[in-house]
C-alpha cells in the first residue's frame, strides 16, 4: 500500500456536517428483514429480460457510436462487483469494458490525477465501467491519508468542472453510490473471513473502512456536497439485499440510456458440408479425466 504523504489535520467534524446544510436527499438505507431477501430462483427470472435490453443496449452503442461512463462506487462489501458482474455477465467486453485501477505506478504519480482514467475513456461504442473511480481521492485517499489535504481540496473543488467536461463531451456519465448498513457490511465481511473462496476480497484497507465507519460516512458526504450536480448526479443504491440492488442498477441504467432496437437480418444456418474423406486421425490426446 502507498504510503502517505502526510498525516490529516484533525477535521472539525462540526464545521463540516455545517457545511452539509442543504444538500438534498439520504443515504441512509431501509433495513430489511433478511427473510424478504430476493431468492436466487426469482433474481434469475428478474434479470433474463434486463439482460435482454443489455444486449439492446449494446448493439445499440455499436450502431450509434455512443460513448458512456458508468462510475461503480460504495461501501466496501456493499455490492459493486457484483452488479458489475451482473451487467456484463451476457454482453461484449469489448463493448462493456470494466476498469479497475491498481495503486498509481511511481510515473503515474507525477501525472495530473485525472490523468491515468482519462486514458481509459470510451471511444465510439463502448460503455466504460468503473469498479471505482476518480472518487478514490474523496474516499480512501482521503481517510487514510493517501493525499494530502490540498490535493484532497483540490480535487473537491475541481471534479464539477472535469465532469463537465466529459458530459460537453457528449459522453453520458452515470454516477452510483452503493450503500449497505453497519450490520450487513460486519456479516458480509466475516463471510469472507470464513469462505476461503472469498479471503482475496478482503485487504487492510477493507479492515479500516469498517473500523472506521463514521470516518467513510463523513468523506461521502462532503463528497456528495462537492460533486452531485445536475448534469452528473448520484444514484445511491441501497444494497442490503444484493441481489434486488443488481437488479435495480441495471433497471435504472437501462432507463438513462437513449437507445433504441437496432433491426437485425435473419440468420439461417446453412447446411454442414460432407465428410469428403475426412477420417479422424489415430493419434494419442491429453484427455482431460472426467472427474466429474
Amino acid at each position: 500500500m502507498p504510503k502517505s504523504k502526510k498525516k490529516h489535520k484533525q477535521h472539525d467534524h462540526a464545521e463540516q456536517d455545517a457545511a452539509l446544510d442543504g444538500v438534498s436527499g439520504s443515504v441512509a438505507t431501509i433495513e430489511r428483514d433478511p427473510d424478504t431477501f430476493m431468492s436466487k430462483k426469482e433474481f434469475e427470472r428478474a434479470v433474463k429480460p434486463l439482460h435482454a435490453e443489455l444486449v439492446k443496449l449494446q448493439l445499440w452503442a455499436q450502431h450509434s457510436g455512443m460513448r458512456a461512463i458508468v462510475v461503480f462506487e460504495g461501501r466496501d462489501a456493499a455490492g459493486k462487483g457484483g452488479a458489475i458482474k451482473a451487467i456484463t455477465e451476457r454482453v461484449s467486453p469489448r463493448v462493456f469494458r470494466v476498469t479497475a485501477l491498481p495503486a498509481p505506478s511511481e510515473r503515474q504519480k507525477t501525472q495530473m490525477f485525472m490523468q491515468r482514467y482519462v486514458e481509459h475513456f470510451p471511444s465510439a461504442g463502448e460503455i466504460i465501467l468503473f469498479d471505482r473511480s476518480w472518487y478514490n481521492r474523496a474516499g480512501v485517499e482521503h481517510v487514510l491519508g493517501y493525499c494530502t489535504d490540498e490535493e484532497y481540496n483540490m480535487f473537491l473543488g475541481g471534479v464539477q468542472l472535469f465532469e463537465r467536461a466529459i458530459v460537453q463531451n457528449n459522453i453520458i456519465l452515470l454516477k452510483y453510490w452503493f450503500e449497505v448498513s453497519p450490520a450487513l457490511q460486519t456479516e458480509r465481511f466475516e463471510d469472507r473471513i470464513a469462505d476461503g473462496r472469498k479471503i482475496w476480497k478482503l485487504s487492510p484497507q477493507d479492515l479500516e473502512s469498517h473500523r472506521r465507519w463514521y470516518d467513510f460516512s463523513r468523506a461521502r458526504d462532503a463528497m456528495f456536497a462537492a460533486s452531485d450536480s445536475d448534469f452528473a448526479p448520484w444514484h445511491v443504491i441501497n444494497s442490503d439485499d444484493s441481489r434486488r440492488a443488481r437488479l435495480n442498477c441495471i433497471a435504472h441504467l437501462l432507463s438513462m440510456m437513449p437507445y433504441k432496437e437496432v433491426a437485425r437480418p435473419k440468420i439461417k444456418l446453412s447446411e454442414r458440408q460432407g465428410p469428403d474423406g475426412y477420417v479422424e486421425p489415430q493419434w494419442r490426446r491429453h484427455v482431460v479425466p472426467e472427474v466429474y
